[in-house]
């Protein structure tokens, strides 16, 4: 993860940090009026610019999807909760530029331009967990925050987040794909990443699935119950999916 924080030293890293955060708001805000859950979230056809300009930019996505979805609260949905979408959308963001290659026989091994259908799963399956992960750090922070209730969250926004980037990513990727990389501006052109092993970065893959999966499930399923304790259930598999993180 070293590159999140190094990237801030290099100029074009910001800018499209800049970029990715006013195009994610800007395709935020006029959605606002079409609430799911009023004041909490709204329909977000824009989900999918977090997981395709994550591969595109990298860790400048990671920081401009947590940026730009602040930005868009402002629009109707501040909350305390907002630190929570913060962190979600940044995970959101972060895991489809480590997770593209690094999913064992999974992966496609190709670069990211949707020219083959094997692309294609391997981006859909990166979208799905994408969207998991963000769900659960939310519906995580707004139960201990007691706002909402996990399971009601947690599913809306997995849903919520899964389509709008499943279905208009492939399409969306296809376009910017060649043209960013004509003019140098993918994130491994510009920063370098740290060199971890491929074992590594496996396990970090499958802790990630773990803790995002798992977490989700065990989330949805002890809400509610009598005397449920959702915080002390989930948390252990935050943990696992943050170590995870560290190792991709």
């Amino acid at each position: 993860m070293r590159e999140v924080y190094t990237m801030w030293k290099n100029t074009r890293m910001i800018v499209l940090s800049a970029l990715t955060a006013a195009i994610f708001a800007s395709v935020l805000i006029p959605f606002k009026g079409i609430p799911i859950i009023p004041g909490f979230t709204e329909v977000r056809p824009a989900n999918v610019i977090p997981v395709v300009f994550g591969i595109l930019f990298g860790p400048a996505a990671a920081w401009g999807a947590a940026f730009g979805n602040l930005i868009g609260d402002f629009f109707g949905t501040l909350s305390a909760g907002s630190l929570f979408g913060f962190a979600g959308n940044f995970f959101f963001a972060f895991l489809p530029y480590k997770l593209w290659g690094k999913m064992g026989f999974l992966s496609s091994k190709e670069e990211p331009d949707m020219g083959s259908l094997r692309q294609i799963i391997e981006f859909e399956l990166i979208c799905l967990i994408s969207a998991v992960a963000c769900a659960l750090i939310i519906a995580w922070g707004l139960e201990i925050l007691k706002i909402l209730p996990f399971a009601t969250i947690g599913l809306i926004i997995t849903v919520n987040d899964f389509l709008a980037a499943a279905v208009l990513g492939p399409f969306l990727l296809r376009f910017l794909y060649p043209r960013v990389k004509k003019w140098g501006l993918l994130w491994t052109d510009i920063v370098e990443e740290k060199n971890e092993t491929n074992l590594l970065k496996q396990l970090g893959s499958i802790l990630v699935w773990i803790g995002g999966l798992a977490g989700l499930g065990i989330g949805v399923l002890v809400t509610g119950q009598a005397g449920s304790m959702v915080v002390q259930a989930v948390s252990p598999f935050i943990i696992i999916f943050l170590v995870g993180c560290l190792l991709l």
